[in-house]
């Protein structure tokens, strides 16, 4: 984890950004030699796919039939893709 001094991140707010979004490394903001706060990165959004594209391995041939049904119905009931979908963990 990086340490920032509150005045050095105030000076320079914009490169602190780029450093935390480059980096993807949690900052600790310091004032009086005391945390006063933590800026963590923004995780990648991820779609479902991303999410659970290893469950299928994990599965029972039974259970992995089963979310198949699912998937499928759901896709014919709608005009949402799997693509879509969200990570519905993602802040």
């Amino acid at each position: 984890m990086k340490t920032v001094l509150v005045a050095e991140a105030v000076r320079n707010f914009s490169a602190v950004l780029v450093s935390l979004e480059s980096e993807q490394e949690e900052i600790l903001l310091v004032r009086n030699d005391h945390p006063v706060a933590r800026l963590v990165p923004e995780p990648e959004s991820m779609d479902a796919l991303e999410v659970f594209g290893d469950l299928h391995g994990t599965l029972d041939d039974e259970t992995a039939d089963e979310m198949l049904r699912g998937i499928e119905a759901s896709r014919s009931n709608s005009n949402m893709t799997l693509k879509q979908l969200r990570n519905p963990w993602d802040s």
